[in-house]
């Protein structure tokens, strides 16, 4: 009986020992278990965050929109604002003189070319001795009538006669009158035949030589540019002509030239050509030695405020489809956006057309992204 009680003891003591290891096996896995767990946890963590270290980073601006002057560039050709062709007025003959060159201020009335008037003169002459031969029979015809009156008092004259008398007066007085006037035609015939300035100018263009035989139907021989006024003829398309009006200010560069001459805006077309929709705006300006009627130049014209936003040269990009900048859009990803540029001022370059300001701007290095592409933006320093 006492052995079997201690068996019994053994038994009971062996079993419990084999509880107690179960529950630290358990403790021990569950242990393991969580420490896997945290591990693979730590390392997929590692894994991600290379990933997002790895994204470019990019500085983006939101440049808003600003209120600027509003300009339009456009090309044009120089000409004279008042050309006047000079040609021959009267019947023309054998240029003899020409005092002017081109290049030469000329005044009203001032002698342009001097016109050969030898035979016109001796005409001339002819009149004037017509018109003394006139005067003298004038002056013979009323000695005779005066004659007669004292003698009709006394019978010796009828009135018949007198009547006569009186009639060949007055024939005599008429051809005074008709000879006079053949005289002032021949002279003012004569004063025709010189080609004067019919008003004062800068002279564009001389085409007569000595020697030179021209008459009415002769193309013009001067070409002068009244009170040297120029202009620029700029060629505009419908939405830009809309936005000019007559008085605005305009600079103009002619072509290889740096210097920029101040005008007005003094006539905006009222037509549009139907071959390229555009119209002309014509810049009155001052004269000035570098202008060139005939030349090419560079047209800005004022056009009022505008608001609009502004972007640094780094900004813009171009390509053989145009100018365009990259936006981050949603997802932090990167769009193409194609704009319209307008002038260049102090503070950056006007975007016309495209933007509206408020989107995220990659400010500079935009020709590394590429559209779809994700990105880290970090906004600019202000």
């Amino acid at each position: 009986m006492a052995e079997s009680a201690d068996f019994e003891t053994v038994d009971v003591q062996s079993g419990g020992n084999r509880r107690r290891w179960i529950a630290i096996i358990a403790v021990v896995a569950l242990a393991l278990a969580v420490l896997a767990y945290f591990a693979l946890s730590g390392a997929a963590g590692e894994e991600a965050a290379p990933e997002e270290s790895q994204l470019p980073t990019v500085t983006v601006i939101a440049p808003g929109e600003s209120t600027v002057e509003g300009t339009i560039t456009a090309t044009g050709t120089l000409a004279a604002r008042r050309e006047m062709p000079v040609g021959v007025v009267g019947e023309g003959g054998r240029v003899i003189s020409i005092p002017v060159e081109a290049g030469d201020w000329v005044r009203q009335g001032q002698v342009l070319a001097v016109i050969d008037r030898s035979v016109q003169s001796q005409q001339a002459q002819s009149a004037a001795a017509q018109v003394q031969v006139a005067q003298a029979d004038a002056s013979l015809a009323q000695a005779n009538l005066n004659r007669s009156l004292q003698l009709v008092e006394r019978g010796f004259v009828s009135k018949a006669d007198v009547d006569r008398l009186t009639a060949t007066r007055d024939a005599a007085v008429a051809r005074v009158r008709v000879a006079q006037a053949q005289l002032r035609e021949l002279q003012a015939r004569n004063a025709r035949l010189n080609v004067v300035a019919p008003a004062a100018g800068f002279v564009l263009e001389r085409s007569v030589e000595l020697g030179q035989t021209v008459s009415a139907g002769s193309p013009p021989l001067f070409r002068i540019a009244r009170g040297g006024e120029m202009e620029v003829l700029a060629r505009l398309g419908e939405m830009e002509l809309a936005r000019v009006s007559a008085g605005v200010s305009a600079e103009v560069t002619p072509v290889g030239s740096e210097k920029a001459y101040v005008g007005n805006v003094w006539q905006v077309s009222p037509i549009i050509s139907t071959q390229d929709r555009q119209g002309t705006a014509r810049v009155a300006l001052a004269y000035a030695p570098g202008l060139r009627p005939g030349g090419f130049a560079t047209v800005v014209i004022k056009s009022g405020t505008v608001n609009a936003p502004i972007l640094p040269e780094s900004a813009v990009l171009s390509d053989d489809a145009g100018s365009y900048v990259y936006i981050v859009g949603e997802g932090d990803k990167v769009e193409r956006r194609d704009i319209e540029l307008g002038p260049v001022t102090a503070d950056g370059i006007i975007i016309e057309n495209g933007l509206s300001g408020r989107e995220r701007i990659v400010l500079r290095a935009g020709g590394f992204l590429n559209p779809g592409e994700t990105v880290k933006p970090v906004r600019a320093a202000s």
